[in-house]
């Protein structure tokens, strides 16, 4: 009887969370009551308290930050499956071209607060500290770094500690496989240049990261939009479809926590796609660039671990994990490897030995894992509280997608919402964001944008997701609604 009682009682206090929840008391971001309080104010015990916000855990009503509390979780629409058709081949539009160019120009001002741009901000992002000490280090040791010319093929010490850690993402590769780039930027501009000529034709997923649209235009290639789910990556069936036809001579993907989506493609899409590359011969440009910032357990592999005779050529860097401003990132170029090394070689001939092996010796003291433990908890937390802002200020049928790692979330507006007015309103008032136009070359998601959860969430950042917010609902309002 007793037990029954306790039951019938923690039930009753999570169905009163959950209906405050539907009334509007309770929004989404907000913290409960503390377990003393709320016991306290229920007459109940602390036991049945503790039950009930456990029982609305695992419900995923709320959810507990550690040394905070409990707090309602954001009850956001995710973003639809993607119904598009596959979009005809084209170049890319000049309006988006010269959009991209905008918002750069917007996220470089000082006066502006930027909530786009996928570049962290801040020193609990990256380990500066450790990698200070070890740059001083290196430079007390080995002066004469600085004066000698760093040569390919770079870093030995560097190349081995990134074969080393390959696996993990499900390669087997040498460190005379490693190529060493400036960025993950040189890596694609490098492997586009090695596998392409004027006038192919290269499929994207649609949305893409928009720079690979200016990539492809200035290297007078035409593109072809290729329809992409926001929970699991780009259709494999209109890939094939593609191939058939010989409609497509390259791809370029992010098969792992894409650029803008989050979305992370199904193991057995990943297989059957490297499949239908060695099938077809045709080359796949694989960007690697968020794979190691998955929020589940083992990392997905990367597609080019199941190539079995090098039509991909994955590329990454430490931009984003470790150093944004070493520029250091690699590629491993598969068949193609030769032709890449002489590209390289022309275009930059190597990087900076004592960064390099900076970052070598880092790696090689077992910190990054540690380091990237932390940083993926931080961005799954920053990401459901970027998604309770957009519930608690966006106007309603908005919806957000749930992304599988980084810290990127892509937001879609009511349809009456345009996003590049809205990207010059905000802009007005020294808000910069990215809308949707830009990730695609024929200036598709008109009512969509990019929101970046890599910056200090504190009130300058959350006043502008909250200004951006309110824009939105202005703008959603129809006219009847403004007259009344």
């Amino acid at each position: 009887m007793s037990d029954n009682h306790d039951l019938s009682l923690y039930l009753q206090v999570a169905d009163g969370v959950v209906e405050s929840i539907r009334r509007g008391v309770l929004q989404a971001g907000d913290r409960l009551p503390s377990i003393r309080h709320a016991a306290r104010n229920r007459n109940v015990s602390i036991n049945t308290v503790l039950a009930a916000y456990r029982n609305l855990e695992d419900r995923g009503v709320i959810e507990a930050r550690p040394q905070s509390g409990y707090y309602v979780r954001a009850r956001l629409p995710e973003v639809h499956k993607t119904a598009m058709p596959v979009t005809p081949v084209s170049s890319p539009k000049l309006e988006v071209l010269d959009l991209i160019d905008m918002v750069f120009a917007a996220q470089q001002n000082p006066k502006f607060t930027d909530i786009s741009l996928a570049c962290p901000v801040g020193e609990e992002f990256y380990p500066a500290k450790k990698l200070s000490r070890i740059l001083n280090q290196l430079l007390r040791s080995k002066p004469d770094m600085i004066g000698t010319y760093s040569l390919p093929p770079g870093s030995l010490r560097l190349r081995q500690q990134i074969a080393r850690r390959t696996p993990l993402l499900g390669m087997s590769l040498s460190a005379d496989e490693i190529i060493l780039t400036h960025g993950c930027l040189e890596a694609l501009q490098l492997a586009l240049r090695a596998v392409t000529k004027p006038g192919d034709c290269i499929g994207l997923e649609s949305p893409t990261y928009f720079y690979m649209i200016s990539m492809v235009a200035m290297l007078g290639l035409n593109a072809i939009e290729i329809p992409t789910d926001s929970q699991h990556g780009i259709s494999v069936d209109a890939v094939e479809a593609l191939l058939k036809e010989k409609k497509i001579d390259v791809l370029m993907l992010m098969p792992s926590v894409q650029n803008p989506l989050g979305c992370s493609m199904p193991i057995e899409d990943r297989q059957r796609l490297a499949k239908l590359l060695n099938q077809y011969q045709v080359p796949m440009i694989e960007d690697g660039l968020y794979s190691e910032l998955q929020f589940s357990g083992d990392l997905q592999p990367a597609v080019k671990a199941f190539d079995k005779d090098g039509w991909v050529i994955f590329c990454t860097s430490f931009t984003k994990t470790l150093a944004a401003d070493f520029r250091i990132g690699w590629m491993s170029g598969g068949r193609f490897a030769e032709k890449l090394r002489r590209l390289k070689a022309l275009s930059s001939m190597s990087e900076p030995t004592i960064l390099a092996e900076t970052l070598g010796q880092f790696l090689t003291t077992g910190g990054y894992d540690h380091h990237l433990r932390g940083l993926r908890k931080r961005y799954a937390f920053q990401m459901q509280e970027a998604r309770g802002l957009i519930a608690r200020y966006f106007p309603q049928g908005t919806r957000a997608t749930q992304p599988s790692g980084g810290f990127v979330i892509w937001v879609e507006l009511p349809l009456n919402v345009d996003g590049v007015k809205l990207f010059h309103a905000a802009l007005a008032e020294h808000i910069s964001l990215t809308p949707g136009m830009l990730f695609s070359p024929s200036g598709r998601y008109a009512n969509a944008f990019r929101l970046s959860c890599c910056y200090t969430f504190n009130e300058h950042y959350i006043a502008a997701i909250k200004r951006v917010g309110e824009l939105a609902c202005e703008m959603a309002l129809s006219p009847e609604d403004i007259k009344a």
